[in-house]
């Protein structure tokens, strides 16, 4: 079975809006999903965050067509009741990265890959960069 592996906004970022110098490493992370070697989760607020800024820089049709894409790659995480209300009630600054954590748990996720590793420092959850990960990743198959 896959490794369930939950990719923050700014990753969904770095891939759909080909955002260097971070594009690669979240491109090989979709790769790696294509191929059936980790599953990807993400959340809902990702896909509207994410369609919000593409929207600014391409066509909505163009921001939409690359969100339909990545649906493809990935699973949708819940956020309902429970993860709002333990949101609300968290020790994080920031709601959204409360939400974005407890989805990953709900989700049953082994990590979080994000490039703000400090807004997940209350997670039980691993938190590592997509490059530290891919690292990690080719580190563990290798050996």
């Amino acid at each position: 079975m896959s490794r369930r592996v939950f990719i923050d906004t700014n990753i969904v970022l770095d891939l759909l809006g080909e955002r260097d110098p971070f594009y690669q490493s979240a491109a090989q992370l979709a790769t790696l999903a294509d191929k059936g070697n980790i599953l990807l989760i993400v959340s809902p607020i990702s896909f509207a965050t994410v369609n919000y800024f593409l929207s600014k820089f391409e066509s909505p049709k163009i921001a939409k067509e690359k969100l339909r894409k990545l649906k493809i790659l990935c699973k949708i995480s819940l956020i309902d009741e429970e993860i709002i209300e333990k949101g609300l009630n968290s020790g994080f600054k920031y709601f959204e990265d409360s939400l974005q954590y407890f989805s990953a748990l709900a989700s049953k996720c082994e990590i979080i890959i994000t490039r703000n590793g400090k807004d997940f420092q209350k997670s039980s959850l691993p938190v590592m960069t997509a490059s530290e990960f891919l690292n990690s990743f080719q580190s563990n198959r290798q050996a």
